[in-house]
């Protein structure tokens, strides 16, 4: 039949069929016969997309910038976005305007205002650093602004890929980087330097260390030897003191025991003179005769016959010839039996 025309669409296309103004069919992924005279058909994408973009904006210290990134985003509300914009769909099956292909370039704008407001409060060094917090920042905000909720979209990330400044500006950065970098490597060296010389301090010093704890330890091994030998000479000395106090304690009862002897043999002495002395008085009043025969009775024929032989050589003056026997000399020579005392 004559106006009648076939249609089918993907899973990722969200079809809308309206009748003479009124929404009559709606969906993902349809397909159906509709009559072309009395139809109109808007066909909204619903896959997610991506668009890339590139701003030059200007910091807060007025230094110009280049932000390189890219939105991804999806229709989330198909019906409206085919309210607001022209999805309709011609015979060939084309977009009847460019509101499809221009919506990117909307969301880009939005995306836009959202990152100069960022850019505009930072300064080029803290800008060149923060491409992840001003993402995070527009993805956050991009998707409360309004026109973007009343076309149905959903943000689904927002990615800053880089932030450059101008050559002049950048070759300046890379100088001072360079310098920086230069004086930090210059500065390590340094340190390093320092380090060793540190280290070979704290080595040197551990050595004088070690030397003097040795030679303090000798030292105390001396002053042990010389306290070990003072002792000993103590102890020696009290010896020899205690030797000596033995010795003079010793000489001093020897001396003791001889004055006592002295003292007893100096009265026994003196008890023998007196008896002497009585005696030989009692003996001046004896006659010399008597003496003698008290003497002579108490000997021996031995001892008489020596006495005899005595007197005869006191008076040998007086005798002209004597004649001894040999029996008398022989027995007079020969040794005479003890007697046994009782």
């Amino acid at each position: 039949m004559l106006g009648i025309r076939y249609i089918k669409v993907q899973p990722t296309t969200y079809l809308l069929q309206y009748r003479r103004g009124k929404l009559v069919r709606e969906g993902a992924g349809l397909a159906f016969y509709y009559y072309a005279p009395f139809s109109t058909l808007a066909a909204v994408p619903i896959a997610s997309r991506d668009t890339g973009f590139m701003l030059e904006l200007v910091t807060a210290d007025f230094q110009t910038v280049s932000v390189q990134g890219e939105i991804s985003f999806r229709i989330d509300a198909p019906q409206r976005a085919a309210a607001l914009l022209d999805y309709s769909l011609n015979a060939q099956g084309a977009y009847n305007s460019q509101d499809p292909r221009r919506l990117p370039e909307r969301v880009v704008v939005q995306a836009k205002v959202i990152i100069q407001q960022a850019i505009q409060r930072l300064n080029l060094r803290d800008a060149l650093r923060a491409p992840s917090d001003i993402a995070h920042t527009v993805h956050t905000k991009l998707g409360e602004q309004a026109e973007i909720q009343a076309l149905g979209l959903a943000i689904l990330g927002v990615s800053i890929i880089a932030i450059h400044p101008t050559k002049d500006i950048a070759r300046a950065l890379e100088a001072e980087a360079r310098e920086a970098n230069l004086q930090a490597a210059d500065d390590a060296v340094y340190q390093r330097r320092m380090a060793a010389v540190q280290n070979e301090r704290a080595i040197r010093q551990n050595e004088l260390d070690t030397e003097v704890a040795v030679e303090e330890k000798r030292r105390q091994i001396e002053e042990t030897k010389l306290e070990a030998k003072a002792a000993l000479a103590r102890r020696q000395h009290e010896v020899d003191k205690a030797h000596i106090t033995a010795e003079i304690i010793l000489e001093e009862e020897r001396r003791t025991y001889f004055a006592v002897r002295s003292e007893n043999l100096r009265t026994r002495a003196d008890a023998d003179a007196y008896r002497l002395h009585a005696f030989m008085r009692a003996l001046e009043k004896v006659e010399p005769k008597t003496i003698q025969l008290l003497t002579e009775s108490g000997m021996n024929p031995d001892q008489l016959i020596a006495q005899a032989f005595g007197d005869l050589a006191a008076r040998a003056e007086k005798i002209g010839q004597l004649s001894i026997s040999p029996e008398l000399l022989q027995g007079l020579l020969q040794p005479k039996p003890e007697k046994k005392r009782n």
